[in-house]
């Protein structure tokens, strides 16, 4: 299960882990103009660990979720 909502400078996806195994806590993805950041609460430490990734990075990274094993170089879209 996911949610979308759009704040005024973000548009915010949540990914809710539902299932009977082991379930993991929920993961936060705030898309904003300049960059992507993903959230998610770590019960062991009582800490929300952040990562960001840049406009370049996000496309990598869904170029990647579509290609097999192997290097690749993205070509730059301003070039």
């Amino acid at each position: 299960m996911f949610t979308i909502e759009h704040d005024f400078d973000a548009t915010v996806v949540t990914l809710v882990d539902e299932g009977q195994e082991h379930l993991n806590e929920d993961v936060t993805i705030n898309a904003f103009e300049d960059c992507v950041t993903l959230e998610q609460w770590d019960p062991r430490t009582d800490i929300v660990h952040r990562i960001s990734l840049s406009p370049a990075q996000l496309r990598d990274l869904t170029a990647a979720l579509n290609l097999p094993e192997g290097i690749y170089k993205s070509k730059d879209p301003t070039g």
